[in-house]
């Protein structure tokens, strides 16, 4: 598996789209972390969203293992990208 070097922001970002191609884990997402369309609209930058949107997916490791695989990168780089976004 080729490891592509991303910062935690576009791992944040690419995982959101990975989550949000599928309109049940989406749901499943907004339920859990209490972000709303509004907030990933507006605040998506923020590092506390990204972190929220990683946190997600380390909170149910077979979706942390499916996004990292469609990623390209290991399950471990979101956690530390998480890691770094809440440091």
């Amino acid at each position: 598996m080729g490891q592509i070097q991303a910062d935690p922001a576009t791992l944040a970002l690419s995982a959101l789209g990975w989550i949000l191609s599928d309109s049940e884990r989406a749901s499943r997402m907004l339920a859990l972390t209490g972000l709303t369309p509004d907030i990933l609209r507006h605040d998506i930058s923020q590092k506390s969203t990204q972190a929220a949107i990683l946190s997600f997916l380390e909170a149910h490791e077979p979706d942390l293992v499916a996004a990292a695989d469609h990623m390209n990168v290991k399950p471990e780089a979101l956690v530390r990208a998480r890691m770094e976004l809440e440091a």
